[in-house]
Parts: C-alpha cells; structure tokens; sequence
C-alpha cells in the first residue's frame, strides 16, 4: 500500500513538472532558408542590398551598392535600416554574408522588427554567380 502511494506521489510530481504545461506554450522555431535565386531577382529590381559580415570581409570584395552592417550590430543599427528602406519595411531586402548562416540571423531580427521582405541570398559567391 505504501509502495502504491510512493508511486502516486511520484507521478503526480513528475505530472506537475512536465513541460508541456499548455499555459505555457513552446516558442515557435523559425528556421530561415538561403535563396540564391531569390535574392539576385530581387537585387534586380532594386531590393536594398545588405552585407552582414564583418567590416574586415566587406573591406576584402562586397557587392555594388551593398552597405555593410554586422549582423551583430542590426538590432541596434534598424534606424539605419529603416533610412535605407525610406521607412517602407515591405521594401525588399536582400541580407548576405559568407555563407548564409549570418544572413539568416540578420533576417530573423529584421522580420522581428516588423520587414515582411526579406531574402537571405546567402553566401557573397552564391550572389556573384
């Protein structure tokens, strides 16, 4: 009997610790993909380009008219952000880095930021061929 009641105890423990607490819901997981393609039809039709790699990587080769903002620093540079896209955030946006990881980040903090167009191009080689 007392075996019985350790058990119950012990569910009902494990129950009230459990992580699926429908009060408290998951965060949803945003996975954000490179497209290539994507981004150089939308740099030509004039999205804003922007380079998030370091200002060492840009200094060594970027694209025409890219500016360079670290994906580090665009949480705190989105007033530049916004002067760059006249305060239109459906303007298009196209983000690279070296290999679209970066790139990637940069897009989740812009989409965070309320931009509903934003392309992760990916890597600079992947946009020059």
């Amino acid at each position: 009997m007392i075996e019985r009641r350790l058990v119950f105890i012990a569910v009902l423990a494990l129950a009230a610790c459990s992580a699926s607490d429908p009060a408290t819901p998951a965060p949803a997981i945003v996975k954000t993909m490179k497209d290539p393609g994507a981004g150089k039809v939308a740099i030509s039709r004039g999205a804003v380009l922007i380079d998030v790699r370091t200002p060492d990587e840009f200094a060594a080769g970027h694209l025409a008219n890219a500016t360079n903002i670290p994906v580090d620093e665009v949480a705190t540079r989105l007033a530049e952000v916004a002067k760059l896209t006249n305060n239109d955030l459906a303007i298009p946006i196209v983000l690279n880095c070296g290999t679209g990881q970066r790139a990637g980040r940069a897009q989740l903090t812009l989409a965070a930021a309320g931009y509903t167009s934003v392309v992760n191009g990916g890597g600079l080689r992947d946009l020059q061929q």
